[in-house]
């Protein structure tokens, strides 16, 4: 049984697009006033001390920041309205546990994590590290699962996936085959993530729109794509089964219009009836 601070469990997730840059084009006022009891951001791409007082820590959240070795790159956040049990940075991965990709809080009932995968590139040692990140994160994804149900926790994993599992999860598939993010040993791998007998977890937002395009969650700065919903859904809300199994509401949180953007990413929001 999850239990939080009320009859329901919020939680968001987005990308950033970089942290500084967002909180001067709206996400100041974004977070305050957002209902989420946990929000988890990626490519913060900053270090605390050169975030604004109000983003770094602002009143009534409790925040742990986890940015990356390499300066100006990566970074994930967790924004809690409740102070975890324990807070954890990384996955113990030797290679991946200073690149600001990964960082979780246990909470009542619930363990939450904030997850920026490697985007890769087809050809490169870019997309061999993906591959590195996905082998390595899938076998702490199960291991995570059993510890957290042995203390009678669900999980929850947000972020940036960096994968499109499906034909209905970008709007030009046809013209990604053969791109990072819709190869067929990405999407595979994410088949095994969702695989009951394998990893055992949820896509929450596809579970609650079955059978529908999208709902688009990216779309590049080029051209009209954000007009066009010319987009990718690979900002996921990813569970354990039994807490998808109470969730009553999934959405993107899309912009009105493309000024109003304050990233090339939309908020995504689910909500669990605990």
């Amino acid at each position: 049984m999850c239990r939080y601070r009320g009859p329901v469990l919020t939680v968001t997730t987005v990308n950033v697009n970089g942290l500084r840059a967002a909180a001067k084009k709206g996400f100041v006022e974004w977070l305050a006033a957002t209902d989420a009891d946990v929000v988890c951001l990626q490519e913060v791409r900053a270090e605390p001390e050169q975030l604004p007082a109000g983003v770094r820590a602002p009143e009534g959240w409790h925040v742990v920041h986890a940015p990356a070795a390499a300066k100006g790159r990566a970074g994930v956040s967790l924004y809690t309205r409740r102070a975890p049990d324990a807070a954890r940075v990384g996955f113990g991965s030797e290679e991946f546990d200073t690149s600001g990709r990964y960082v979780e809080a246990h909470l009542p009932g619930v363990v939450v994590a904030s997850l920026y995968l490697p985007s890769g590139e087809v050809g490169t040692e870019r997309q061999d590290e993906k591959i590195r990140f996905m082998d390595e994160f899938l076998a702490y994804l199960k291991d995570l699962r059993v510890r957290a149900a042995a203390e009678g926790r669900e999980v929850i994993v947000c972020g940036d996936w960096n994968i499109a599992h499906t034909e209905a999860d970008l709007k030009n598939w046809r013209g990604n085959k053969k791109n990072a993010g819709f190869l067929p040993e990405e999407r595979e791998w994410l088949s095994r993530v969702y695989d009951p007998s394998d990893g055992g977890y949820v896509d929450v937002v596809r579970a609650l729109h079955p059978g529908v395009e999208g709902p688009y969650s990216w779309w590049s700065y080029r051209g009209r794509a954000f007009d066009n919903d010319t987009g990718w859904r690979i900002d996921v809300i990813a569970s354990t089964s039994g807490l998808a199994a109470k969730a009553i509401k999934a959405y993107v949180e899309r912009a009105a219009t493309h000024e109003q953007r304050w990233s090339d990413h939309a908020p995504v929001t689910a909500v669990f009836d605990q």
